[in-house]
């Protein structure tokens, strides 16, 4: 039986794409959601098998509702894909440049293509949900004169003609994508049994220094801190939880981390939400 992928956005979205990356091997069904709470709830509820999820980017930053929806629900996270992003101009086949009258997008792709735009200020541009619901909507109805802005892949979904590529103005954008699956879910094939990675909830006490120690601790046992992200907890004002993610080469010290740092006094709560392999950039 074909696992079940779920994914924010339709067919042809960045999020597809990370998708192919992760299961490029694996013969899967594609589960499309309009929203990140819906994907995160049919996890929780083992309506689909894996999830991807959108968690930061480098333009945009981090995607701070993503980080609750981890911590809400009964997820882990098994694994990380980092995608470049690649935004094109296309449009139903055998027109040009010069017929385009207006151009849809998602607003931040639109944000991301801004230099591109400006050069064209005669076109009319127009928000859209996302970048590949923009190219659907083009090849569903046939629309001439218009044009979206999406990935590559998009225009093949959709078929339409690329005419113009790679037109976001930082070339070097990447956007990280959590893998994610139920909790309690066994563990398959596609969960690496080799990790060097790790996600983690702490909670500190609201005490001069106590983030500063724990920080310190992790440092010194040769634990490299790739992310720290501060969360504000909502029934806590000025309390804060934070999402660290670790990358280490010896498993050992990791484990000697996750044992002692509990007996740190400044610590009240720590939580793994998930051991995975470092992804690629």
């Amino acid at each position: 039986m074909k696992k079940k992928v779920g994914i924010q956005g339709i067919i042809g979205s960045f999020h597809h794409s990370a998708a192919d990356i992760y299961f490029k091997n694996n013969d899967y069904k594609l589960i499309e959601y309009d929203s990140f709470k819906d994907l995160a709830l049919s996890v929780d509820q083992f309506e689909i098998d894996f999830g991807i999820m959108a968690i930061e980017n480098t333009i945009a930053g981090s995607i701070l509702t993503n980080y609750n929806l981890l911590s809400k629900y009964n997820i882990k996270i098994i694994g990380e894909i980092y995608l470049p992003v690649e935004h094109n101009l296309m449009a139903y086949p055998g027109q040009r440049l010069k017929d385009i009258r207006e151009i849809y997008s998602h607003p931040m792709a639109l944000l991301q293509c801004e230099e591109f735009l400006n050069k064209h200020p005669l076109i009319k541009v127009y928000e859209f949900s996302d970048t590949a619901s923009a190219a659907k909507f083009i090849y569903k109805y046939k629309k001439y004169g218009i044009a979206a802005i999406a990935s590559k892949n998009a225009s093949k979904e959709y078929k339409l003609e690329v005419l113009n590529e790679n037109i976001h103005t930082i070339k070097k954008n990447f956007t990280r994508f959590f893998v994610i699956k139920n909790y309690n879910s066994n563990k398959t094939k596609e969960e690496s049994f080799f990790f060097n990675k790790a996600s983690l909830m702490i909670k500190i006490l609201h005490t001069t220094g106590s983030l500063s120690k724990t920080l310190g601790f992790i440092s010194s046992l040769d634990i490299n801190m790739t992310k720290i992200q501060s969360i504000p907890i909502i029934k806590s004002p000025w309390e804060y939880v934070f999402y660290v993610d670790v990358i280490f080469k010896n498993i050992n010290n990791y484990i000697k981390m996750k044992n002692k740092i509990q007996e740190l006094p400044c610590l009240n709560d720590l939580s793994v939400m998930g051991e995975y392999k470092n992804g690629i950039l």
